[in-house]
């Protein structure tokens, strides 16, 4: 809190490029651990720790493949997104491809998957860490944290956001594996969990059928390909396609590494962040696994009646792996640091989706209805919509409470693999196959969009078998798993992208220059595609218009002070200096190399740790 406060008030908050882009002044350490905390929000903690007590090591590989990806952002993607002069993804979609509906539609699906897939979900399971270890009502802890997280994303903008997570990601590691090495002593470090796991059956169980007893497959990350639960082709191909969207294509992700005050600084905040993200298998995967093997009763409860009085959901308690440890082992003092540790992953990924939501609504959506707003009344709008997107996220709550909640992990990937594939398709295609054009883009995602919705409505209308009953759900939902099926998804995309590109007219070279991977260094004027209409212009407009004139009332002038809305750094920041190397792709050879380095270091030992666990 206090130092989100503290970073509120140092920094330029007044500007569109102050608030949205930290005045592109972000160094990289702050950049990486922000980077994994805005990931790693309390719906990671309860989501993965659950899906790690239920079936083992596999879902690690989640976190693992990030690193491949973040690297892909810092060398593949954000050299792109520079040249191109971005400020959000879906601004630089329309650069690309011209005409506003891609744009239009890009933003709409963003800001619904963030409250179906990330706002939601984090209050949801930060509520039930609350509810598990405090005992207060769900909806009182839920309101409270709410406030304080929206107090200083609305104050303070992405520089509060950024470092706040900064402090957090500190936080957040050292409980977490404080707790570690406690549960770990407990069971006897690595060879007493593989003992104490496959033991590991509950009491009660239900009759002819084996789902209490824990997988023999529980600690190998690559799974049978047909019968597995996580099969391996899909957890190294289509979790990529997923993964893809998440760390190169998505707002939230992207507009850490955009605030950058140099490409190695990206660079080097991406190879941060991919370092950071090896931790999870062994801080929050692993403690999982523990929980269900010292808890059998309570978290691998397999009884429907059982399972309803242990945690008040009849599909299985895995959900309460991560808090059940906390409560039961953590001793009083460092029971509050892991609450700590909780609330700060809850609140650092919802104030980084509260900040990119409102840059998107702002910038991509707001402002194409009022063209002429001034920069002040933007600076509101986006503080409002943050008020209202918090109004929303807490009446979806009920909803997920009584979704399937023994599954909070798999809720939020397969949504995930429903919806983000044609997003991964457009741009993988605008960046790497300059042929593409608009009509081939929008057609690809909206083919796509139909697709992923009538896999999403099955989904949700045929529930799940519980424990020992037959499966009578249609062949596309029991036989193809939901990253096979984000695989289909990706190739059906590019297909017709590439059908619709080459049955219409190709854009021209002289729009494309500084827009695709093969024209990034290129020096030739670009005649833009779309009208006026251009957030970048936005992030280095001159706010002093606005600021000359400021109320009378001290009542008013305080308000607006509140917001960052006044004061001495609202003059006029020359564009100059927020715009020195924004948009050069130069880098001191020096720290061009110790990236280099550092990225084959970090990707070397993911491979390793691959192997290893395999």
């Amino acid at each position: 809190m206090v130092v989100g406060i503290w970073s509120s008030v140092k920094n330029n908050r007044s500007t569109v490029g102050g608030y949205f882009l930290a005045g592109r002044s972000m160094t990289w350490w702050p950049i990486g651990a922000s980077l994994m905390s805005s990931n790693v929000g309390s719906g990671l903690f309860i989501g993965l720790a659950g899906t790690g007590a239920a079936g083992g090591l596999a879902v690690g590989g989640f976190e693992w493949n990030a690193a491949w990806m973040l690297v892909a952002l810092g060398w593949i993607f954000i050299p792109v997104y520079i040249s191109a002069g971005v400020v959000t993804m879906p601004e630089y979609l329309a650069k690309r491809f011209g005409g506003q509906r891609i744009r239009i539609y890009m933003s709409v699906l963003s800001l619904i998957l963030y409250i179906f897939t990330k706002i939601s979900t984090d209050i949801f399971s930060g509520a039930l860490f609350i509810q598990v270890s405090l005992g207060w009502d769900l909806y009182l802890s839920t309101g409270i944290l709410l406030l304080i997280t929206a107090a200083y994303t609305v104050a303070g903008g992405l520089a509060a956001v950024i470092y706040t997570d900064a402090l957090q990601t500190l936080i957040m590691v050292g409980g977490a594996f404080a707790l570690m090495f406690i549960a770990f002593s407990k069971v006897g470090w690595y060879e007493g969990l593989v003992d104490h796991y496959m033991s590991a059956v509950p009491s009660v169980t239900v009759s002819n059928s084996t789902c209490h007893l824990p997988r023999s497959d529980a600690f190998h990350l690559f799974r049978d390909p047909v019968s597995g639960d996580l099969p391996w082709p899909g957890l190294v191909f289509g979790l990529t396609v997923l993964a893809t969207w998440v760390w190169c294509t998505d707002q939230v992700i992207v507009q850490r590494s955009l605030s950058a005050k140099s490409l190695s600084h990206a660079k080097a905040g991406s190879v941060l962040g991919g370092y950071l993200k090896l931790l999870p298998m062994f801080f929050i995967v692993m403690p999982g696994m523990i929980s269900r093997a010292l808890f059998p009763e309570e978290v691998g409860c397999v009884d429907p009646a059982v399972c309803q009085s242990v945690c008040g959901a009849s599909v299985g308690c895995s959900n309460i792996a991560y808090p059940k440890l906390v409560v039961e082992l953590m001793p009083v003092g460092l029971r509050g640091l892991m609450l700590a540790v909780m609330f700060a992953a809850l609140m650092s990924s919802l104030t980084s989706i509260f900040n990119s939501s409102s840059t998107l609504f702002t910038l991509d959506l707001y402002h194409r209805a009022r063209p002429k707003a001034s920069e002040m009344e933007l600076m509101i709008v986006g503080r409002v919509f943050i008020l209202v997107l918090v109004c929303v996220s807490l009446l979806w709550i009920p909803v997920i409470q009584t979704a399937n909640s023994g599954q909070l992990f798999d809720y939020i990937q397969s949504v995930t693999s429903f919806l983000a594939p044609p997003i991964t398709a457009v741009f993988l295609m605008a960046i790497f196959w300059p042929r593409a054009n608009e009509q081939g883009a929008f057609w690809g995602l909206m083919t796509g969009l139909v697709v992923g919705l009538i896999r999403m409505v099955l989904e949700f209308s045929y529930a799940a078998p519980n424990c020992g009953q037959p499966d009578h759900r249609p062949a596309i939902l029991a036989d193809v798993h939901y990253l096979y099926f984000a695989l289909i998804l990706l190739a059906l995309t590019c297909l017709i992208i590439v059908a619709v590109s080459w049955a219409t007219v190709p854009i021209p070279k002289e729009h494309l220059y500084r827009l695709t991977w093969w024209s990034r260094y290129s020096q030739e004027p670009r005649i833009n595609l779309t009208g006026p209409w251009m957030t970048s212009d936005l992030v280095n407009l001159d706010p002093s218009r606005d600021s000359n004139s400021l109320p009378d009332s001290w009542w008013q002038r305080a308000a607006l002070w509140l917001c960052g809305l006044t004061g001495p750094s609202s003059g006029t920041t020359s564009s100059v200096t927020e715009n020195s190397k924004l948009n050069s792709l130069q880098e001191e050879p020096l720290w061009g190399i110790v990236c280099n380095v550092n990225a084959l270091l970090l990707l070397t030992v993911n491979v390793f740790l691959w192997g290893y666990f395999a």
